[in-house]
């Protein structure tokens, strides 16, 4: 377990954090310093209370505006993939008729080369 000291609106925090998480802690700090500047710089002082509770809100909508995209974009995620899995279904359906129609013009061309060789057998005995 890990210790480091992260600013936050002028005051220190000592914080515990994993080994090796304390990069990705005094980076998470710093942000959430910079909506305190944001902040303050947009209300003035009104106290550390309020802006971190507007800090947080605000880290909260951010949160919830990503959720909400990431539902509408696994939403369109599934969408895709049942129109892919259409797709292949009636590609499987165009491979089948086309497989049939193969088969029935080869049939087709086998008994015309039986007539083919049938008539040239007559005309030759004749």
């Amino acid at each position: 377990m890990s210790q480091i000291t992260v600013t936050i609106n002028g005051k220190s925090f000592r914080m515990a954090c994993d080994d090796g998480e304390e990069d990705r802690l005094m980076g998470l700090a710093a942000r959430f310093d910079g909506w305190i500047s944001e902040l303050k710089g947009a209300f003035g002082e009104i106290g550390d209370q309020r802006l971190t509770v507007m800090a947080g809100i605000m880290a909260t909508d951010q949160l919830s505006e990503l959720e909400r995209r990431v539902k509408q974009l696994e939403g369109e995620l599934e969408d895709a993939r049942q129109r892919q899995v259409a797709a292949l279904d009636n590609m499987s359906q165009n491979e089948e008729e086309l497989s049939r129609a193969v088969t029935t013009a080869a049939a087709r061309i086998e008994s015309l080369a039986d007539s083919l060789t049938r008539s040239l057998r007559t005309s030759e005995t004749s």
